[in-house]
Formats: structure tokens, C-alpha cells, sequence
């Protein structure tokens, strides 16, 4: 069965079928709700496909969590007849997914906020750097800038680098094309620096600036950013991730054609760096769920076939009972 075509995490089954199910034609099953309200329940009373937080190996059956608190006084003898014993059962919020209910671990907040962290360094890095083309050359400010270009470029590709690795894709080819997108503009960047803008005695950036035709050395590496915020526009509807997904290649393509003057690829620079300040920033006030997606999908594509389709079966089961 065909994973949904959107965004979210990287994760291992947790949990498995509870008794094996007699053979049956797996059916469509509904399409994941991403934004489906969280309920409570507790583990050890889920049936057929029981889940429990963490990345726990596949097979493992849920179980519960306890916390137990002895009760007793001075005086008081560990008998059972002189002391009690409190059992507080902790329960865990589940998120009802395509293949059966997830939860949230550590390792996921850990790394969603660190996704989000790197689009932060990317956003933050190139509108320090684009803010040079609207200073005074002769205002201190400016003069600094320009002398840093290239490690604010530097600085920006590692941030959009490590988001590309942490991003929550349930298509693996469309994950690793953009992140080989990154690794090519990346070689392009540092063969344009070492062998074009060092023998010109100029930064990259402003090797870039002034011949439009060094676009194809950086390309791809913006080519990555904008399918990042394609994916964001498209799984969240965010407005301003979907105007950047046309403003960046719009200013590229201007700049390498020279079809667009100085004016026109100044205001778009404008709006790109104001753009991406929304969409960085917006980033978390999004909850950590949201940039997981449906877990159980990846949780199914961890496991092996036969398993996948044992538990295609037993969903299939359930539906019908």
C-alpha cells in the first residue's frame, strides 16, 4: 500500500499485531486526518496494533507505565498486611494514524525543534547578508557586511542543510532529491569560490552578484530551499511559503537572464527576505505534531513485508468487525 504524499518523520514501528489474522484481501484504508484531535488512552487496552511511545523495536508489545508509591508510617513493617501501595497509571496523549495510533517521543521534539532550528540559521544568515544591498556604501554597517558575505552564505547552507536531513518527507526519492539538490549546490559553491571568485579577488557572493552566469554554480543549492518551502506551503497552507516558492527562482532567473533591472530584483529581494522572516518565525508557533505527520506510516514502511501485510489484515479485520 502507497504512503500518503505529503511531509513528516523518521521513526520504528512501535508495536505489533496481537494475534496473527487469517488471510485476507487488504482493502483501501482512509487517508491519514494530520490534524485529528489527540486522545487518551491507556496502552495495555489497545487491541490489534497497540503502540507505545519511543523507538521500540518491532514486536515489542505495549505496556504500561506505572509509577508505584509506598504508603506508610513509622513503625510500619514491609508486610503486606502493615503497608500499602499506590499505583498512579501515567497515560500518554495518541494521535490516531493510517496504521494505528502514535505517539510523540523525545527523540521526535528533539529532532523537530532542531529542523526548525536550522531554518531559523538559514532565514537569519541570508537576510543579515541581502541587508548589504539596501545600506549606503559608505555606512560602516554595510562595509562589514560585505566582508562577511561569504561566511553568512556558509553559515545559511549549513542551516538549510541540516533541516533538509531532519525534514519529515513520506516519499524517501523526494527527500533525498532535494537533499542531493543541496550536496550539488554546495560542490557548485565551492568550485565557483576556489577556481572564479578567489583568482577575481572577490567573495563568492559578490563573484555571484556581479557575473549572473555563476548562478548555476549556487543554483541547486536554492533550487533545495525552494522545494523546503513548496513542501511547507503545501502540507500547512502557509501563504508566505507559497509566495516564496515562486519570489526565489523569480529572482534567480531574473538575475541569471538579465531580463529584470537592479530595481525590480532589489524589490524582490525585498519581499523574500520579509517573507522569510514569517515563515521562519511562524515555524514555532506550530505544534511539535505537526511536523511529525502521521508517525505510523513510517513505522509501516519500517517494517518487513510480510509484517506489512499481515498488519493490512488485521486492519482490514478490524473495519469489518
Amino acid at each position: 500500500m502507497a504512503a500518503p504524499n505529503c511531509c513528516c518523520s523518521r521513526a520504528t514501528m512501535a508495536g505489533i499485531i496481537a494475534t496473527p489474522p487469517q488471510p485476507s484481501s487488504p482493502a483501501s484504508l482512509p487517508k491519514p486526518a494530520f490534524a485529528s484531535p489527540p486522545h487518551r488512552i491507556r496502552s495495555s487496552g489497545f487491541g490489534a496494533a497497540a503502540a507505545v511511545s519511543g523507538r521500540s523495536t518491532v514486536g515489542r508489545s505495549a505496556t504500561r507505565t506505572r509509577r508505584s508509591r509506598a504508603v506508610g508510617g513509622e513503625g510500619e513493617t514491609s508486610s503486606s498486611g502493615s503497608s500499602t501501595t499506590e499505583e498512579k497509571e501515567e497515560e500518554k496523549v495518541f494521535y490516531e494514524g493510517v496504521y494505528g495510533p502514535w505517539t510523540i517521543d523525545p527523540l521526535d521534539v528533539r529532532e523537530v525543534i532542531l529542523y526548525r532550528v536550522g531554518l531559523v540559521t538559514a532565514a537569519s544568515s541570508f537576510i543579515t547578508a541581502a541587508s548589504a544591498a539596501f545600506l549606503p556604501s559608505d555606512f560602516w554597517l554595510a562595509a562589514t557586511l560585505q566582508q562577511n558575505l561569504d561566511l553568512f552564505y556558509l553559515l545559511g547552507a549549513g542551516g538549510l542543510g541540516l533541516s533538509l536531513y531532519l525534514i519529515h518527507i513520506y516519499v524517501t526519492e523526494i527527500k533525498r532529491t532535494l537533499q542531493a539538490l543541496w550536496v550539488l549546490g554546495i560542490a557548485g559553491s565551492l568550485a565557483a569560490h576556489s577556481f572564479l571568485a578567489v583568482p577575481a579577488g572577490e567573495s563568492l557572493v559578490k563573484y555571484v552578484v556581479d557575473n549572473p552566469n555563476a548562478v548555476w554554480f549556487v543554483g541547486p543549492t536554492f533550487a533545495a530551499l525552494t522545494g523546503l518551502v513548496f513542501k511547507e506551503g503545501l502540507c500547512y497552507g502557509k501563504l508566505e511559503a507559497g509566495i516564496l516558492t515562486f519570489v526565489i527562482p523569480i529572482t534567480l532567473l531574473g538575475h541569471l537572464t538579465g531580463l529584470m533591472d537592479d530595481g525590480v530584483k532589489l524589490s524582490l529581494l525585498g519581499v523574500w527576505m520579509a517573507l522569510f522572516v514569517i515563515f521562519a518565525g511562524r515555524k514555532f508557533t506550530q505544534p511539535i505534531k505537526d511536523d511529525i505527520g502521521d508517525k505510523s506510516v513510517f513505522m509501516f514502511n519500517a517494517l518487513p513485508d510480510g509484517e506489512k501485510k499481515a498488519l493490512l489484515q488485521q486492519l482490514e479485520l478490524q473495519k469489518l468487525n
